[in-house]
């Protein structure tokens, strides 16, 4: 039954088509095609204010003094392998996999003001929101990730001919203004933006006061963004402001998408916020996944949702992460209402699984995770099956 007792709505575009080559609004309508990013040539971001802000302070001094260098070799080839395996699963299960190209990640390039190497092409979630019948290239915040979606552009290519709307965000220029110099960790929490709890949650407008009580290493000086910020529950995209997506960001895309999807923006207790999917997680119609550390109120635009608190992650001590939090365990991959890939090694949630309700998929994972990601950061939907349904 879905939340509330009531039947979905459903108001789909004259341009809906079932046979579309793009065609996604939820993350867990049946999945039929998907890209799944890859490692290769990945390299530590170039050291950077943003690059700290949102990293747990105890990977800072890693990636301080592996800034701009290659990742360790041997990591690189077991997420390779940990991915292939992914793919398998996937194909197996009867869907599509694309991958991108791989490229150089340590030639150097810029812009006015700065210069920068690259990241890698492993988390195609954080860099292509794919809504309805468009794949929308993201302004990210981050330098290192200026040219993040090349290696994805011969197959953007693709689906545009095929039929596709392709769209890019305002390209960013990225200055020392984007940039809170004066941001330091001891006042990431501030309560200058604290709104009250009866106040609208997507009021938050381009240069305007927002949910979140943190202080966010980027200003509203031009929109950034990147897609892992959002999630999509059919005519309805729930979004948190975070260390790379700022209010001028989510602003720009409530605008663009107009008025055949409506944009809600959410609090969440995050001194640090990069990246939605691992605090707030839809895994069907009425069911909602979250961190009970940064969740502590769960938003009120899913009243009447079974609330489903994520177990504790498992992931061991001496484990390397590199731009990540542990709450990785969080980070699934739906293909369905019911089939849901987790990693294989968590058992906690895998048992959560499957007292839910659902039927968990192992795939081995661990190594990938070091890189900052699980199954929803190393994937990007291209189609599931189903339409602009609204569930709220």
């Amino acid at each position: 039954m879905p939340p509330g007792g009531q039947e979905p709505t459903s108001r789909a575009p004259a341009s809906w088509r079932t046979d579309a080559p793009v065609s996604c609004y939820t993350e867990w309508d049946p999945l039929e095609e998907v890209i799944v990013g890859i490692v290769d040539g990945a390299v530590f971001p170039p050291w950077h204010l943003s690059v700290e802000a949102p990293a747990p302070p105890d990977q800072r001094r890693v990636l301080r003094d592996n800034a701009a260098t290659p990742f360790p070799p041997e990591r690189v080839a077991a997420a390779a392998r940990e991915l292939d395996t992914l793919v398998a699963i996937l194909e197996a299960e009867g869907v599509r996999v694309r991958r991108p190209e791989p490229r150089d990640h340590l030639r150097p390039y810029g812009a006015p003001g700065w210069t920068s190497t690259g990241l890698y092409d492993a988390m195609p979630r954080d860099v292509l929101f794919v809504i309805g019948d468009e794949i929308l290239e993201c302004p990210m915040a981050w330098r290192s990730r200026y040219y993040a979606t090349s290696s994805f552009r011969p197959l953007l290519k693709e689906y545009f001919r095929a039929g596709a709307r392709w769209t890019s965000a305002p390209r960013p220029e990225l200055p020392d203004d984007l940039y809170d110099q004066t941001w330091t960790d001891d006042e990431a929490w501030t309560d200058e933006e604290t709104r009250t709890d009866d106040e609208p949650a997507d009021r938050a407008a381009a240069g305007g006061p927002s949910g979140p009580r943190f202080r966010s290493i980027i200003t509203e000086f031009e929109p950034t963004f990147d897609a892992a910020d959002f999630v999509r529950c059919g005519r309805d995209i729930v979004a948190q402001r975070s260390n790379v997506t700022n209010a001028f960001g989510i602003e720009w895309l409530r605008r663009h998408l107009g008025e055949e999807f409506r944009v809600h923006v959410v609090d969440v207790e995050d001194a640090h916020p990069m990246h939605i999917d691992a605090t707030l997680v839809p895994l069907a119609p009425g069911k909602l996944l979250i961190n009970p550390e940064r969740v502590p109120r769960v938003p009120a635009i899913f009243k009447g949702w079974d609330i489903l608190p994520a177990p504790r992650p498992v992931i061991p001590a001496d484990h390397p992460l590199y731009l990540t939090s542990k709450w990785l365990n969080m980070n699934l991959l739906s293909l369905d209402t019911e089939r849901v890939i987790v990693e294989r090694d968590d058992a906690p949630m895998i048992a959560a699984l499957k007292s839910w309700g659902f039927t968990p998929i192992p795939c081995p994972f661990r190594n990938f995770n070091s890189f900052g990601g699980s199954f929803h950061c190393a994937t990007v939907d291209i189609r599931r099956r189903g339409g602009p349904v609204s569930w709220f």
